[in-house]
């Protein structure tokens, strides 16, 4: 397989260097796990000779973007943005549209693209996307969504497969989206290098999640969630929510469906679970004070809840 990672001036540097050394690492293991595994080469692709990331390290470019036909498979790492408006700027760089650009051109019968965090918002800008699954930082889903509203986004998983593109989640998730690229060569070869590089299985971003920190701009979505954190100890009902907030429950539904891509009730249940650990975290109360106090009738309810999200994290 040859893999070819874009870089440009600005790039999440551990990103970069955790594809790197992921990629690197099972090419020099594949030997040991299976003589048949054919060598897995890396080669870093860009706009100029040489870019400079975050961390402020220096990568020599093997190959400009106008060669990124002739690879299996072409990474785009994260921008190097957290907030939604500085990654808007960063899409409208020279660099990322050259990016873009050449993204734009590859044949998906024969290239596979992979991306991970921000570098999904490049993807996306391509057009490719329309109807598909796909991942991305946590936080930046609101914006996300409002760009590219016909993309089908999963925040909770940490790696999306969607035919010939491969998503990831947050910055560090670039670590599984590597380790999704060998395993797609190997399994066997993958949970060796797992195990090589000590890297637990991390399928979710649902138990990173915090949604207090999901900016979106849609006040009745602001309001709705200010109205149930103020009342996780009582019943939930989206009919009463919605005449309180002086809305229609279709609308709300709608509302929050397009800015947190989960229903009202998918949310409150969220926000419950995520209560209930701070509680269980930082006071001496019981699972049955918890559970009333994050509005269920008994313990078993939330633990079966809590059992729920586990699985999926």
């Amino acid at each position: 397989m040859r893999i070819g990672l874009i870089a440009i001036d600005g790039c999440f540097g551990s990103a970069v260097a955790s594809v790197i050394d992921i990629v690197r690492v099972a090419d020099g293991a594949r030997g040991d796990v299976d003589p048949r595994i054919e060598p897995i080469e890396l080669a870093i692709l860009g706009p100029k000779r040489r870019v400079t990331t975050t961390a402020s390290m220096t990568l020599s470019v093997d190959h400009p973007l106008s060669e990124s036909a002739e690879f299996d498979v072409v990474v785009v790492p994260a921008l190097g943005t957290l907030t939604a408006a500085a990654t808007n700027d960063a899409l409208q760089s020279r660099d990322a549209r050259s990016v873009i650009a050449s993204l734009g051109r590859l044949d998906d019968a024969t290239t596979r693209i992979a991306a991970a965090c921000t570098g999904v918002f490049a993807v996306a800008e391509t057009g490719r996307m329309h109807h598909r699954r796909a991942t991305t930082s946590w936080f930046l889903g609101p914006e996300f969504l409002k760009r590219y509203p016909t993309v089908a986004l999963d925040l909770d998983t940490m790696v999306v497969v969607d035919g010939n593109l491969v998503t990831a989640g947050a910055a560090f998730a670039h670590i599984d989206l590597a380790l999704s690229l060998v395993r797609s060569i190997s399994p066997d070869l993958a949970q060796h290098v797992a195990k090589l590089l000590i890297i637990d299985e991390r399928p979710s971003q649902a138990a990173f999640v915090a949604y207090e920190h999901l900016r979106h701009e849609d006040p009745i979505v602001v309001e709705f969630e200010r109205f149930v954190r103020a009342r996780l100890d009582e019943p939930f009902n989206v009919a009463f929510v919605a005449q309180s907030l002086g809305t229609s429950r279709r609308t709300l539904e709608r509302r929050v469906r397009a800015a947190l891509n989960l229903t009202p009730l998918g949310f409150v249940q969220r926000l419950r679970i995520e209560r209930a650990r701070h509680l269980s975290a930082t006071t001496d109360l019981t699972s049955a004070e918890i559970a009333l106090r994050v509005g269920y009738a008994n313990a078993e309810t939330l633990r079966s809840l809590l059992r729920r999200e586990r699985r999926r994290s």
